[in-house]
């Protein structure tokens, strides 16, 4: 079970043998000795883990487990505080640090050096009396052909990953209680109904009933709704402002301001009232207190109207009992059957089989169905693991044999822990530590990718690999575990990158079972008094007011901050004073102003987060970090950075932005940061944003930058242009691109590029052309483009639907002419579309056979286009259709069921109107909703 802290710690030492060697002088044959003992007992501890699958492990293998996870701990404080104490002692002699192999080149005092040697030599000695005492136990075999994994050795087929468990999930055996359900909610009496899904952890509640939920025939029938997760640790208070908000925002309404003050009691009344004259549906998912019904329900009004509350519970007596009212309905959602069962199995293991199972596999495969019980979440898992094997027998009899009798006699909510721990337990070691890293979010986070995989570079889990990044490693890791289903994709964009994902709540029992072993604390701190455990990575969901003395000594590498309130300003010093050798500090939406200047005797952080925060200033000894990669001050207050950034030499990414609030048409309003001279001594960035164009010198830096995966640069002025250009032709690794000029009437001067980088994939150009860039074409790899402001006067459709791989296209205010054709065969992979603010087209012409995959396409404002597009019809991929602020005549064309343009739309599942009221707010109106016919004749 320390499998991970261990390895860990052996990486840790590669590089200090490899590249340290002055540091460790006199002590390098030790540390090379602890080294090589790891690593035997690495072995050790994988045949602990194989055992572990199989029975409970000793009283005595836990202590010798805890006593090498503490030792592996302990290597990394020793050289840590070494490293800390020379790099002040540095500090103090000269003022720019040099790191590492210069730091040790200077002649210090003996005495750090003898106390470093005789802690390495006790820690030697404290591991192989470990082992000893361990093999005198008989626990010294090795499994034979287990051998120790790594992520590089697995062979994998690239995935689809951004629906494999979605789809899986939702289709396979729902389709008799989705029905049940969604004639439950539409039709029946038009009093009140409670409709409660019961059933235990694993078997898809949550999933079927948002299936129902987002149904057309659903979505239809109800004026406004609401998702609310409830989960263990709620909030009433929260629950209830969460509530009204999303009903206002499904009305298209702003909710009161009052709310965010209002106590329990205001909140409840306030809810009845602005329900009482709707007919509304809420659900309440994952309640576990059985007395929360009884509470809550007097704030939804019986209204007559046919409105629905449905609960999510794994607790029959949670759910409001029939016995109580004949309103009351409770749906115990059943298992799959062996079929449906058999036919989800079949359908993740035998992938590239279509799904068919071979002749020699059908009796093993019901063999191990039967043992899952009918729970989704345990097939999906189980077939997961075997997707990944070869199909042999004897693996599939090992796996059989390995499923505990418990499996068949005890309650499934304790048994499907243990069939989902198989796929972790068969996880390479750094992908173990990768899993066990959700644990550090709370229940139900929705965890955006990218921040989670540069928390992972930072925290040392990512071993480089030739030819690729560090981002690209870890986006492959993020990846295999979605294919093994121990990660659930919850986003993926129009161009189908997943961008959040999470783990299920089942899953998550499962990691904070074996948190212990990469010592991951969920801390409260507000009622604790004492913190006698090893913290080395602390997740405060709760609010902190008490004093840090405990958790200080046990030596913290990360925190992650998910409390919003207030925080003493005490407690914010306290961080960065009390934790001097912390790597990752992630302060996200926290409610922080401010950074102390002692943030800078951090010397091995790596990753700092202020986004979201309102931290207004970075204070200069910020350029002390010389370990810093991350550096995250998106929609922070932060206007302007120090000229010490400019020493942070192994900075990778760099984000930082001001978010403005005057949003028009759904487009987000950014400020540009003020990035003094020097940038281009940080060659080891890959994303900078967003960053104001200074002048002609500092876009002359950017050429230094030749390792950029991204650059959003803003108040580009027009005599820059040429100069930018320069520089992007020789950013080969570029794959997105975001300009801005200094106004939407400021010229773009972007002709002069000869070779854009060929790997782009994304382009945002903000501002006006004087024609499309003739390097346009060029841009074989390009997926999603934006054009705001460009006001082109050539249809530039033309050249961009030759694009091969384009797949969203937007044009804000990108053309002035009167008409846009899409011709036939054009644009063969666009998903996406959008036309907005296009006030001269009064002509959209769509051929057949043009846009064949568009599924989403938006319109409007266009004053001037008085009637739908014939070639509408066309678009047989059609799932969603939006009209912004479109003329009269043009909505009235198309009422149903007489309008004679009606037909053209009919296709498509969701049409919709958005206008702007008197208060400037849009509000929307599905196309057969006859209130917005009768406004537009009024």
């Amino acid at each position: 079970m320390a499998e991970s802290a261990v390895s860990l710690a052996i990486e840790y030492l590669v590089p200090l043998l490899v590249q340290e060697a002055r540091l460790l002088k006199g002590i390098h044959d030790e540390v090379a000795s602890i080294k090589g003992e790891l690593e035997f007992i690495r072995s050790f501890l994988n045949d602990a883990d194989a055992r572990a699958e199989k029975e409970d492990m000793s009283n005595v293998v836990q202590t010798w487990v805890k006593q090498l996870r503490e030792e592996a701990y302990h290597i990394e404080d020793v050289i840590d505080e070494y490293i800390l104490h020379f790099a002040k002692q540095t500090h103090r002699q000269r003022r720019s640090i040099c790191f590492l192999p210069n730091v040790f080149h200077f002649t210090m005092k003996l005495k750090p050096r003898h106390v470093i040697a005789s802690e390495i030599r006790d820690v030697n000695k404290k591991l192989k009396e470990t082992r000893d005492k361990f093999e005198r136990y008989g626990f010294n075999t090795i499994e034979k052909g287990r051998p120790i994994n790594d992520v590089g050795g697995v062979s994998w087929h690239d995935p689809r990953l951004k629906s494999l468990l979605i789809e899986e999930a939702e289709v396979v055996g729902i389709e008799s209680p989705r029905a049940k359900l969604i004639e439950l909610l539409v039709e029946g009496p038009t009093k009140n109904m409670v409709i409660s899904v019961v059933g235990i952890g694993g078997l898809g509640k949550t999933t079927l009933v948002k299936k129902v939920y987002d149904s057309e025939k659903v979505t239809a029938h109800f004026d406004c709704q609401a998702w609310i997760t409830v989960t263990q640790s709620y909030k009433m208070e929260d629950l209830l402002r969460e509530m009204i908000e999303k009903f206002y925002e499904t009305m298209m309404e702003c909710a009161p301001k009052e709310i965010d003050t209002m106590k329990e009691t205001s909140l409840m009344e306030e809810l009845k009232r602005y329900l009482r004259e709707h007919r509304y549906i809420v659900i309440l998912d994952d309640i576990w207190d059985t007395e929360f019904w009884g509470h809550i329900k007097c704030a939804f009004p019986d209204n007559d109207k046919g409105s629905r509350i449905v609960i999510t519970t794994r607790s029959e007596d949670v759910a409001p009992s029939e016995k109580e009212s004949p309103c009351y309905y409770v749906y115990k959602l059943p298992p799959l059957p062996l079929e449906k069962s058999l036919e989800l199995f079949y359908k993740k293991v035998f992938q590239h089989e279509g799904g068919h199972c071979p002749p020699g596999f059908v009796e093993m495969s019901r063999s191990i169905v039967e043992r899952c019980g009918g729970l989704p979440l345990a097939i999906v898992a189980i077939g997961g693991l075997l997707s990944t094997k070869e199909k042999v027998q004897s693996e599939w009899h090992k796996l059989r044999d390995s499923l505990s009798s418990e499996f068949e006699i005890n309650s499934r909510l304790r048994s499907i822990p243990r069939i989902l721990s198989l796929s972790y337990h068969d996880l390479p070691y750094n992908l173990k530590a990768c899993f066990l890293y959700f644990g550090m979010f709370p229940e139900d986070y929705s965890i955006n990718c990218a921040r989670l995989i540069r928390l992972w570079i930072a925290e040392g889990f990512i071993k480089e690999k030739q030819g690729i990044t560090l981002e690209e490693v870890a986006q492959d890791y993020l990846n295999k575990l979605i294919h093994r289903n121990l990660v659930q994709v919850e986003d993926v964009d129009s161009i189908g990158k997943t961008r959040t994902c999470r783990v299920h709540d089942m899953m998550r029992e499962v990691i904070l079972s074996k948190s212990e072993e990469l010592s991951f604390r969920t801390v409260s701190l507000q009622n604790y008094s004492s913190f006698d455990k090893i913290a080395r990575r602390l997740s405060i969901q709760t609010k902190v007011n008490t004093p840090l003395e405990g958790i200080t000594s046990s030596k913290p590498r990360s925190i992650i901050m998910f409390e919003e309130d207030k925080l003493p300003k005490s407690l914010v010093t306290g961080f960065f004073v009390n934790f001097k050798l912390m790597k990752t500090m992630d302060f996200e939406g926290a409610a922080i102003d401010y950074i102390p200047r002692e943030v800078g005797n951090l010397i091995h952080l790596r990753y700092l987060s202020l986004r979201e925060t309102k931290v207004q200033k970075i204070p200069k000894s910020i350029g002390k970090l010389h370990n810093l990669e991350t550096l995250d001050l998106k929609r922070s207050h932060v206007s302007k950075l120090p000229v010490e950034i400019s020493g942070l030499r192994k900075l990778r990414y760099l984000a930082a932005y001001i978010e403005n609030h005057e949003v028009e048409l759904n487009i987000e309003s950014r400020q540009a940061v003020m990035i003094p001279s020097g940038i281009g001594h940080l060659e080891s960035l890959q994303k900078l944003f967003t960053v104001e164009a200074l002048n002609a010198s500092f876009i002359a830096e950017l050429e230094k930058l030749r390792q950029l995966r991204k650059l959003e640069i803003a108040k580009l002025k027009r005599e820059d242009g040429m100069a930018l250009c320069t520089v992007l032709e020789k950013m080969s690794h570029l794959r997105s691109l975001d300009i801005s000029s200094t106004s939407e009437e400021e010229i773009l001067e972007l002709q002069s590029m000869s070779f854009p980088p060929p790997l782009l994939q994304t382009l945002c150009l903000n501002g006006r052309l004087v024609k499309l860039p003739e390097w346009i074409p060029k841009l074989k790899n390009i997926v999603r483009m934006e054009l705001f402001w460009s006001s082109l006067l050539d249809d530039p459709l033309k050249v961009l639907q030759d694009l091969p791989c384009l797949m969203s296209l937007q044009l804000h205010d990108g053309y002035s002419g009167e008409q846009l054709h899409f011709e036939e065969g054009g644009f063969q992979k666009l998903k996406v579309l959008e036309l907005k603010n296009l006030g001269g087209l009064n002509s959209l012409i769509i051929d057949e056979g043009a846009m064949p995959l568009l599924e989403e396409f938006v319109i409007g404002p266009a004053s001037q286009l008085k009637e739908v597009p014939f070639g509408i019809k066309h678009l047989k991929s059609l799932k969603s259709l939006e009209f912004y602020d479109m003329p009269r005549e043009f909505v009235l064309s198309l009422q149903p069921p007489e309008g004679p343009e009606f037909w053209k739309v009919k296709h498509i599942l969701s049409v919709d109107f958005w206008y702007r009221t008197q208060a400037e707010n849009y509000e929307g109106y599905d196309i057969g909703e006859s209130e917005l016919f009768e406004y537009l004749r009024n």
